[in-house]
């Protein structure tokens, strides 16, 4: 789940961390009620709220010396497209000037060392990609023992590194204890600010902040929920996926293949291998844990209920998944739905011959079972004169 900055923002509050007031329109009409409302004062930054990166670059953030400027940049932006992304909402905050230096700092789970990882940089901004490219050994790295958090020597160790002045050092392990509770208590995968800028009153401050949670945690982050919720509030399937814990993924209004599978790394590949064989992904649905015949049922309907979808591929894999759970929620949302879909179906796990002998027994349907991934594949490209 990527927050939009607002949100990102809103936790930064939260958690303490220094940022610049701000408030949040979705109307021209509102803006300077809500400008006054949060007592913010020009000049202003106007940000458009989207799930991207490089805003900046794309013109989604602006800069208004006055009222006037301030209002034309709301009207210029609010629900337009911005690099394929509708901007429904602005982030409106008070313009740091005169800054010192702009610094990039983020906590992100490292894959390879299982852990929480500290990132600093005394070059960020929006050429932080660049510089990492370039030169890496401006980018400085720590990993964070969870068994022992942020310490004090972490800030001292990174400011060092990076030639920075050692007079920062309180506020910078002040900031990476925030941060890290934040990261934490969210499940956060990357909490990031870029950038993070010393001001003219020699303060940190966050001007910018990225955040990434873990979706598997969003069953008990209530307020994180509601956002994603209201992100779409227009698809059903995504309301209705989320009533059984299930992430319904909405891909390409162009596609009519979907796909179930149990992990985001399963439905990536199925995604890039579908795309390579010159078919289109319409949507995907993430199981999660626990493939019971109801959870099989419940998300085999919902992808079958798809616009455009001609095609679903099942994908299961797991070393206790009992494959005869999955084989008769197909069976179960199959002989309930009689649509004519083309079903491929590949499952791993116990009772694999009771599941293969339970496909086997569906009629009326074109579904076949395959061994592998690639198998499921090539059986959507045999038929794609249907698709």
């Amino acid at each position: 789940m990527k927050l939009l900055e607002y949100k990102a923002k809103e936790l930064f509050d939260k958690y303490g961390v220094p940022t610049m007031n701000g408030c949040v329109i979705d109307s021209s009409e509102n803006m300077d009620a809500e400008i006054e409302k949060a007592g913010l004062s020009y000049p202003v930054v106007v940000k458009a709220q989207v799930q991207i990166g490089g805003r900046g670059k794309a013109g989604g953030i602006r800069f208004a010396d006055t009222p006037q400027e301030a209002k034309q940049h709301c009207e210029d932006l609010l629900f337009s497209e911005l690099r394929g992304y509708k901007v429904n909402q602005l982030l409106i905050v008070e313009k740091s000037e005169n800054n010192k230096t702009e610094l990039y700092l983020s906590i992100m789970l490292d894959r390879l060392t299982k852990c929480p990882i500290i990132i600093f940089s005394a070059n960020g901004g929006m050429e932080i990609e660049q510089t990492a490219k370039e030169d890496p050994d401006k980018i400085i790295k720590i990993v964070v023992d969870p068994f022992v958090g942020i310490k004090d020597y972490m800030a001292i160790e990174l400011l060092s590194r990076s030639g920075m002045d050692l007079s920062y050092k309180k506020q910078l392990a002040d900031m990476l204890k925030k941060l890290y509770a934040a990261f934490m208590d969210y499940s956060c995968m990357l909490v990031e600010i870029n950038p993070l800028v010393i001001n003219a009153e020699d303060k940190l401050v966050a001007l910018d902040g990225k955040i990434d949670i873990d979706d598997s945690a969003l069953f008990r982050l209530p307020d994180i929920r509601e956002f994603a919720e209201k992100l779409q509030p227009d698809n059903i399937l995504i309301k209705e996926a989320a009533k059984y814990n299930f992430l319904y993924i909405p891909v390409d209004p162009e596609g009519t293949v979907t796909v179930v599978s149990n992990g985001s790394g399963m439905l990536m590949s199925c995604i890039d291998l579908i795309t390579k064989e010159g078919m289109k992904v319409s949507a995907v649905l993430d199981l999660g844990g626990g493939a019971t015949s109801d959870r099989i049922k419940e998300a085999v309907r919902i992808l079958l209920s798809t616009p455009g979808a001609k095609a679903l591929l099942i994908n299961i894999f797991g070393g206790i998944t009992r494959c005869d759970e999955v084989a008769g929620g197909v069976k179960m949302a199959l002989e309930e739905a009689h649509q004519d879909k083309i079903v491929v179906v590949r499952m791993e796990g116990t009772n694999k011959d009771i599941g293969l002998a339970t496909i086997a027994s569906i009629q009326d349907v074109d579904i076949v079972s395959v061994p592998g991934l690639r198998e499921c594949v090539k059986a959507l490209a045999d038929r794609r004169d249907r698709l």
